[in-house]
């Protein structure tokens, strides 16, 4: 599965409302709750919360890319957030993260998952992409920039 096929208007959210690591991390599975990705909210944060206590997904340069395999999906699922001014999410560099990729998995789906978690860190290399994310204000501009219009 191509990571265009996984950037939907109903899994983007702009601007963020949330204030801290915890607040992103429940706002962004509430998205895929509202958009009728997963059923299972709970089960979904406790796994996503497990596997940032081993380690932050808060990259550099403002990304982070919280993620985790779990039972209560089928398929991949991703939603993404921008929070123009910035959430401290425990970054490997210290700063504010600004663009969140939320990525579920199932267990048994190993594949998929790796190939959108190098595509989403080969894209946000680049930090025209990253400032035309960041200047999108609606969800129809941030599907249209990842299509290339």
């Amino acid at each position: 599965m191509a990571l265009i096929d996984l950037i939907k208007e109903e899994t983007i959210k702009i601007p963020l409302v949330s204030k801290d690591k915890p607040e992103v991390l429940r706002e962004l599975a509430q998205i895929l709750v509202d958009a009728g990705e997963i059923r299972d909210f709970d089960a979904v944060l406790k796994a996503v919360h497990e596997r940032e206590d081993k380690q932050s997904t808060g990259l550099e340069e403002g990304i982070a890319i919280p993620h985790c395999k779990s039972n209560a999906v089928s398929t991949l699922k991703l939603a993404l957030g921008i929070a123009p001014q910035g959430i401290d999410f425990n970054s490997l560099d210290g700063k504010p993260s600004k663009l969140f990729f939320l990525m579920l998995a199932p267990p048994n789906q190993a594949g998929p998952h790796v190939e959108a978690l190098a595509e989403i860190a080969k894209l946000v290399r680049s930090k025209t992409f990253c400032n035309a994310l960041l200047s999108a204000d609606d969800a129809q501009k941030v599907v249209a920039i990842f299509r290339g219009d």
